[in-house]
Order: structure tokens, then C-alpha cells, then sequence
């Protein structure tokens, strides 16, 4: 295995190769709500010399894993620098305020994008236009997430925004299976499994509309008395745009509880690492004797960490909806 990891300094144009000085290098991504993240520990030699704002690339045999930027910086007496990276998705944390009307994904995030001077790469089209988007003083990536959520409510496809080293990409999470099978037998190396219906499980949903002629507000509710008996009422409740019609109401609010309406599975894995899995791939998990299943699927990686150290890649990734 052989590591690269370079500093692009930007006032001076110097570039320093890193790998053979650090001890640890870690990079982990989330599938929504957060910009990759990479961090290292490099020993202050020679002329080594970088700031806020240069430019940090890692690679494994010859692939890219790491593009970014250097946000924080920290050194100890024994000259032993910490640092702290993130790629584009970071620059999305600014706030602002737009209005889109029938507009894709696609579109939404290109102009957002755009108006951030962020670079775009592959945005994928979902073939579903937002009818109506207005938003005062929100983070872009807030806006963007909540975009990709109307659109899985609407397509039922979920959609991956990430930064693949060019710029911004937008992928269905069908088109980013990879073919590692990880399992009793194969990498695998720990695990912890979990079922809750304490976060993001609801069984009702109701959702409001404000109509302005009566003065009221319009209401539809969708619920599954079945689990409504056995866990309770577990409400969810959203105000939507006064631009649905009854019908969309209707049919959003259907989906969103087939979406939500179910037991929360989660399971965390430790094992050998993968170069280039990434929060929002699928991959295929083969585990016997969970609890409740005997594992043999396709799972979406939620959250995945890898660290490299001593020459060892190892991996821990959270996916949840077994």
C-alpha cells in the first residue's frame, strides 16, 4: 500500500509530500449533512511550511481519496502539527435566501453552486421538478438536503450529493453499488446492531397547508393503525407550500409514512478498509444472526470512517434501514 499525501501552498507555490512524516491519517464522510473531512498528524521538519486555505491531496495506490482545503491547523511543543481538511461540500455551510419554481435538483444545485463559485462535476437529472422552493437566510447545504428529500419523497429514489475531487456531484444511490461484499467471512471484523423506533420512525403524518380564502388551514393525515397499535402514536408533523393542490398533499404525505413507517435498523462495522467506499454507496453485507435477520443484502452506507496507520487501512461505516 503505498500513501501520498500533499500540501499545495498557494502563496508560494511550494508543494510538500507529507506521507513519510505523518503518524495517522484519517478521512470520513456522511451521506447528508456533512462535507468530507480529512485529518492528519505531520512532524514539523525542513521547510515544511502551510496555512489556512492551501491545498490538501490524498491518494492510495494511485487513487484519489482527498480533495480539499486546510480549515484548522494546531502544533505542540514537540512540533507534532495537527490538521484539519474538508472538501467543497464545507463552502455550502453559508447562509442565504432563494425561490426556485419548477426546478430539478439538478438545476437547483448547479445555480446554488454557481452563486458560491463552486465547481460542479456529474449532477445527475431525477426527472422531478420542485414545484415551488422559498428560503430565508438557510445554510445551502440545508437547502440542498432538503431538496434531495422532497425528491425521495416524490421519486422514491434517493439521490447522494458529494464531492468527487472535481466538484460537486449528484448521484442516485442505485447508480454508486459497489461490488465489495463485507461480512462473517469476508473483511468484517466487529459489529454492533441496533432497532429503535425512538428516531425517525412515524406512523402518522399529517401534513397543513395554509389557505388564505378561509382563513384555515387544510389538513390530510396519513397512518397505519396497525403500528399506531403496537408503538403508539408517532406523529410527524410539516407545514407545506400553499402552491399543493389536495391530490399532492395526499400522495407526499402517503409517501413520507411509507418512508418513515417502519423500525429503525442500524448497524456499525468495524473492518479492513476498502480505498474509495464512501457514504452513499451501497455495498453487500453478509451476516448471519443479527437478531432478527440473518443479513444478506444491499445496505446504504451512512456514515464511513477510514483510518490509516502504521501501514494498516482500517474502516468503520454506520448503515442504517437493514
Amino acid at each position: 500500500m503505498k500513501t501520498e499525501l500533499i500540501i499545495a501552498v498557494k502563496s508560494t507555490g511550494n508543494i510538500f509530500e507529507v506521507s513519510n512524516s505523518t503518524t495517522t491519517v484519517s478521512y470520513s464522510t456522511e451521506r447528508t449533512g456533512s462535507p468530507g473531512k480529512l485529518t492528519f498528524t505531520v512532524i514539523k521538519a525542513g521547510e515544511l511550511s502551510f496555512t489556512e486555505g492551501d491545498v490538501v491531496r490524498f491518494s492510495v495506490d494511485g487513487t484519489l481519496v482527498f480533495y480539499g482545503w486546510v480549515f484548522t491547523k494546531s502544533k505542540d511543543r514537540w512540533g507534532v502539527i495537527e490538521v484539519t481538511c474538508y472538501d467543497r461540500i464545507r463552502y455550502l455551510k453559508a447562509n442565504a435566501s432563494y425561490a426556485f419554481y419548477n426546478q430539478t435538483a439538478a438545476q437547483i444545485i448547479a445555480q446554488i453552486a454557481a452563486d458560491l463559485q463552486l465547481d460542479t462535476s456529474a449532477l445527475a437529472d431525477t426527472g422531478y421538478a420542485i414545484p415551488s422552493l422559498i428560503e430565508t437566510d438557510q445554510s445551502c447545504l440545508d437547502i440542498m438536503q432538503g431538496v434531495l428529500e422532497q425528491t425521495l419523497l416524490n421519486t422514491g429514489t434517493i439521490y447522494v450529493l458529494y464531492d468527487d475531487g472535481n466538484g460537486l456531484a449528484l448521484q442516485a444511490a442505485g447508480d454508486m453499488v459497489s461490488n465489495v461484499v463485507i461480512g462473517d467471512k469476508s473483511l468484517l471484523t466487529d459489529y454492533t446492531y441496533k432497532t429503535d423506533i425512538d428516531e425517525q420512525t412515524y406512523n402518522s403524518v399529517k401534513l397543513v397547508r395554509p389557505n388564505e380564502e378561509t382563513g384555515r388551514a387544510d389538513v390530510v393525515v396519513a397512518e397505519d393503525s396497525a403500528t399506531i397499535g403496537q408503538w403508539g402514536l408517532l406523529q410527524l408533523y410539516q407545514q407545506v407550500d400553499g402552491d399543493l393542490n389536495t391530490a399532492q398533499m395526499t400522495a407526499q404525505a402517503q409517501a413520507t409514512l411509507a418512508f418513515y413507517n417502519r423500525r429503525l435498523r442500524t448497524l456499525k462495522v468495524q473492518s479492513l478498509g476498502v480505498v474509495g467506499l464512501r457514504a452513499g454507496q451501497m455495498i453487500r453485507m453478509k451476516v448471519d444472526g443479527l437478531g432478527d435477520i440473518n443479513l444478506d443484502q444491499y445496505v446504504l452506507l451512512e456514515k464511513v470512517t477510514h483510518t490509516w496507520e502504521n501501514d494498516v487501512h482500517t474502516m468503520e461505516f454506520e448503515t442504517l434501514e437493514i
